[in-house]
């Protein structure tokens, strides 16, 4: 029976942060992942014959210098390939290209409003002006200001101390988590398609929100919550795929000494005398271990590994209402083509091919999509963000073939009419291929095989609840301090011994690396007292 000073359940990429921070600490590691391959949803996948392809997450935005410097990440084989910029055309001809360069981006709004393009400069400088605090907040670890212990209170004020600084700014980030998109872009801005263009990535958000939600406007800030300009390279798309991640991450673990096991599926926590002892797997091995730490989503953790754990009754009926509804789904292709981006042709950018594209016609369609997939219905006209990887890595498809993601919403977990057997999901693809054929004609012709993934498949797969890719709703009521659930966001559990590092925990969902940055930092601190 192997013992270990800490086993994981699970080896997706906050996971896999943890351990290598654990181990590079000195401390003897162990990782158990259900699947064949590590990564969870950070995944590349032989999906077809010759193509590889990112199943899930697709764009890596997120994942903190701070972290890819401590592991060495691009050593261990993460390239960001250089991309044009982003796309988004609309049917009357007309488009946006997304630039970097504030004069440049100022002369894409202009033709739609030239008030608009005034007061873009602006809402940049104050979108950057939050993003060292934000920056600052992903790394601390929550309190809990309401036990009245002494060491919390401390805690709590040495918060207070840090973020000292943030003056004024305190009003704008509580604006960023309570506001619509709508409401806190419509403060600079008047064009419906302005609006359109840079409020709807909240439909694609990877939850159920749309860019009227009260609550949505945070998404405006992850984009730019990764620091540019650092040893750790820029975002965006990776060779190889997102799989490239996982595999990365995987050799800086056992470089660091971590034992990663794959098919070693997690049955349930050991836990004896009220403290996490170890895990049983499924095949009937169990490993011990002085820390138990679960990269699963809480519910799973909760409801499924702990079921014959007494655990108090109000945690229970906590982790029951995070809300996990998710509305986006996942189509991967196989095509024997790119799309021809009529719009994109008419620049004549001298690219010939955009670095991703977004549809979204107008906040109308956006709403209706939303309102579709409420009553239990797939959206008609779906938000879609779509990137051909294949146009700018050849090794991902075979010669003359390209491989496309498209990430989309709404869609519902459960369907009014049936359920998401292969009829719904040919219903939705060809909702999907009809959406781009509005911008690019004939390019569903072109389609060769189709890998169309609703929630339920997104949860299936990865363990997501409700196929939601943050594990549940980044609101007011489910974020720092209340994230998964109150008394509990340190990372830690009513179980002694036992520990989250996912989604699930603060801050969130999305390829940051962060959750399992913090846990470390906890879980070291408790093993060394």
């Amino acid at each position: 029976m192997a013992s270990y000073d800490a086993v994981f359940i699970g080896a997706g990429h906050n996971g896999l942060v943890c351990a290598t921070y654990l181990a590079k600490a000195g401390l003897r590691v162990a990782m158990c992942e259900r699947r064949a391959a590590v990564g969870g949803p950070v995944v590349t996948e032989e999906v077809w014959p010759g193509y590889q392809v990112s199943v899930a997450s697709f764009w890596m935005s997120l994942l903190q210098p701070r972290i890819m410097i401590d592991l060495d990440l691009r050593r261990h084989g993460i390239e960001v390939l250089p991309v044009p910029p982003g796309f988004q055309p609309f049917l009357d001809g007309r488009s946006l290209i997304f630039w970097d360069d504030v004069e440049r981006m100022q002369a894409e709004i202009r033709p739609f409003s030239a008030a608009d393009a005034a007061a873009y400069p602006g809402f940049v400088a104050h979108m950057q002006g939050l993003m060292p605090i934000l920056r600052r907040l992903l790394f601390e670890v929550p309190v809990d200001p309401t036990t009245g212990r002494l060491k919390d209170v401390a805690r709590a004020l040495g918060l207070a101390w840090r973020f000292r600084d943030i003056g004024p700014r305190f009003y704008d980030i509580w604006d960023l988590l309570t506001l619509s998109a709508h409401d806190f872009l419509g403060r600079w801005f008047e064009s419906e398609t302005v609006l359109t263009a840079f409020g709807c990535y909240a439909s694609g958000s990877g939850g159920n929100i749309s860019p009227k939600t009260p609550g949505s406007a945070y998404v405006l800030a992850r984009p730019l919550l990764r620091e540019g300009g650092t040893a750790a390279g820029p975002g965006g798309l990776v060779r190889g795929g997102m799989g490239s991640i996982s595999k990365a991450m995987r050799r800086a673990a056992e470089a660091a000494g971590v034992e990663v096991r794959v098919d070693a599926a997690v049955e349930r926590v050991i836990v004896e005398a009220g403290r996490a002892r170890g895990v049983a797997l499924a095949g009937g091995e169990t490993v011990q271990a002085r820390a138990v730490v679960s990269n699963a989503n809480a519910r799973t953790l909760f409801l499924r590994l702990l079921r014959d754990v007494p655990l108090p009754e109000d945690v229970v009926a906590a982790v029951r209402r995070i809300r996990t509804d998710s509305s986006c789904f996942k189509i991967n292709l196989a095509t024997s083509a790119l799309p021809r981006w009529s719009a994109y042709e008419a620049r004549g950018t001298g690219n010939a091919h955009p670095g991703s594209v977004t549809i979204a016609e107008n906040l109308d369609e956006l709403e209706q999509a939303f309102e579709s997939a409420r009553r239990g219905a797939m959206a008609e006209r779906p938000y879609l963000w779509i990137l051909a990887p294949s146009a700018f890595d050849s090794g991902v498809a075979p010669p003359g073939r390209h491989v496309l993601s498209v990430f989309g919403g709404h869609v519902p977990y459960a369907l009014a009419d049936g359920a998401w057997d292969e009829a719904a999901r040919d219903r939705l693809l060809a909702i999907v291929l009809r959406q781009i054929d509005r911008y690019a004609p004939g390019f569903s012709q072109s389609v060769l095989h189709a890998q169309v993934l609703a929630p339920p498949d997104l949860e299936r797969m990865f363990d997501l609840p409700g196929g939601h890719v943050h594990h549940g709703e980044l609101s007011m009521d489910q974020i720092f301090f209340r994230r998964p659930i109150a008394r509990y966001a340190d990372y830690r559990t009513p179980v002694g011994g036992l520990y989250q590092c996912g989604a699930s925990t603060h801050p969130g969902g999305g390829v940051t690396g962060v959750p399992g940055h913090n846990a470390a930092k906890v879980i070291l601190r408790d093993l060394r007292r």
